[in-house]
Formats: structure tokens, sequence, C-alpha cells
């Protein structure tokens, strides 16, 4: 089995990524994995410190088959940087894992992502695997096919990045002329649609929103986990594009997570409906009240 590369992008949080770093080499394949950094430059000067900080601790990493550094010498934004890597390193290996520093790996997470890149690889109708579940519902089966692709511990592979299409406004279109705008947003539980237009106007930069509606525009799938393999601690108010709070924690599942096919090659229908009741229970106008109640009382005022 040829074993993915490990794409990891950084900016400005050095404790993220010794945890993100220290957890990736708790995984037996680490030793025989390369891991491409990118690196962003800092937006303003008082981000520069801690840029600086994440460059330096980078270089002085070790136990990877090879490692290969990406330092922009200007600010590119998380999604400029995301599209230009993925672009640039899945033409050139045919697949890729896809982390962020502030996400925590399982130990077993390369083994499950390459098994899952390696079995999948000729499904064409499989484009994107997600190693995060944060619903935590129980009936979820340990891999499950769904049209949605979750950005927290990813891969793709070359022949599905071609289907990535970064104009949010054709996307945007073809949803709602081809009236899937309410599945799209689970029975309109929450507002990915919505996402989509604030990334057209310039609210937010997200290439997530874009690769989630471009798949599924072309009618394909993910498959998913039930077990998790991925934590995100980024969620402490600390990233760009993170708030705070723990709506989508997530429990780290510590054991092998075998790929075994899923035949037919079809969406999970009750898998949609867990995620639909997960939304409706925490994007409720109640919920998010009661949500933002709790940290005020906190002294927590972030987003």
């Amino acid at each position: 089995m040829t074993l993915a590369p490990i794409l990891l992008f950084v900016y400005n949080r050095p404790l993220h990524v010794r945890r993100s770093i220290e957890s990736l080499l708790a995984n037996e394949l680490a030793k025989e994995s390369e891991l491409y950094i990118f690196s962003d430059a800092a937006k303003d000067e008082t981000a520069q410190p801690n840029v600086n900080e994440v460059r330096q601790f980078i270089h002085s990493i070790k136990g990877f088959k090879e490692i290969h550094y990406v330092e922009r010498t200007e600010n590119w934004g998380l999604a400029r940087n995301i599209i230009d890597g993925v672009t640039t390193l899945v033409n050139q290996y045919g697949r890729v894992i896809v982390l962020e520093d502030d996400l925590i790996v399982a130990p077993y997470f390369l083994q499950f992502m390459n098994d899952a890149l390696e079995t999948y690889k000729d499904e064409d109708n499989v484009c994107h695997i997600q190693a995060c579940d944060f619903t935590k519902d129980p009936i979820l089966p340990d891999t499950f096919l769904i049209k949605w692709t979750g950005s927290w511990g990813w891969a793709t592979w070359k022949r599905a990045w071609k289907l990535f299409n970064p104009n949010g406004q054709e996307l945007l279109d073809e949803l709602i002329r081809r009236k899937l705008t309410y599945r799209f947003d689970f029975n309109g539980k929450y507002g990915y649609t919505r996402m989509l237009r604030n990334q057209i106007k310039g609210k937010n930069n997200s290439w997530a929103i874009r690769w989630n509606a471009s798949l599924f525009l072309a009618d394909k799938l993910s498959l998913n986990v039930g077990k998790s393999l991925i934590q995100n601690e980024g969620f402490d108010g600390s990233g760009t594009n993170c708030g705070s709070g723990n709506l989508y924690d997530s429990d780290l599942w510590m054991k092998p997570l075998p790929v075994v096919k899923i035949q037919p090659i079809v969406e999970n229908e009750a898998a949609r409906q867990a995620f639909s009741n997960y939304y409706a229970r925490t994007n409720s106008f109640f919920a998010k009240a009661i949500r933002r109640i709790k940290r005020t009382l906190k002294g927590d005022f972030g987003r």
C-alpha cells in the first residue's frame, strides 16, 4: 500500500502544533509517512512572535520519513493555503491526508486513513474520507457513507479533487436551481446554504463549504466514522474560524478501526437522520441562547 502524504496547515498557535505533532508521532505509520507542513505568514505584527515560534518548532520535528516545509512570505489565509496545498500535492501523489494545527489524532488515525484511501481508491462515488465524529450518536456504525464532507481530519484522491469548484456563486445557483438547499442543510437543521451565501459575500472564506457543496451537487459520498479518530482543540477561542465552547467535542477512539468496504455504495439514510437530529438539538434558537447564557456566566465572551 502506498502511504498518502500528510498535509499539516499551521499558523500562530505553537502549543496546538506541538500537541498535534505529538499525537501524529504516536501513530506507527508516522515514521513511514512524508509530512508537508504549510506555515502561513503573520497577518500583522502581533501575530509575528507566535508565527516565529511555530516555525522554529516545526524545524525541530523528527520521526517522519521525510518532512517538507512551505513557509509563506505573505499571509495567505487558510482557504487559499489549503486549496493550493491540496491541489499541488494530490496531483503529485494521487491521494492526500489533510490536517489543521488544532487537531489531535488517535493512535490508529494514519492506519485507518491509508486503509480507507486504498479500499475506496477505485470507487468513483466515494470522494472524501472524514475521521471525526462529534455527534456521539450510538446508532452510527463504525463507518458509513453520507453526502456531507467534514473538514477535521480528512483525505481525498486526485480523481475526486477535480470536482472541487471554488466558485461559490455557481454552487449556490445550482443548489437553488435543483431545489436542494433543504437537504443540503440537513432538512433545514443547519445553515450550510447560509454559510455558502456568506462565503460569496466575503463574510467568511471557507474552502470547506465549497468542497461540501461541490461533492453534494456531484452526488458523491463521504466515508465517515462513528468512532472518532480526531479531536478538535480549536474551540478554545484561539483560532481564526473557531469560537469557544464544547459543542463539537469528540471522544477519541484509541483502538484500530477496521475498514470494511460498504456495499452497496449508497448513502446511509439513518446516519443522515442522526446528523439532522444532532443539528436540531444543538442549532435551534433555544439551544444557542442557552449556550450563550452559560458562556456569559462563565465570563467567556467568545463567538
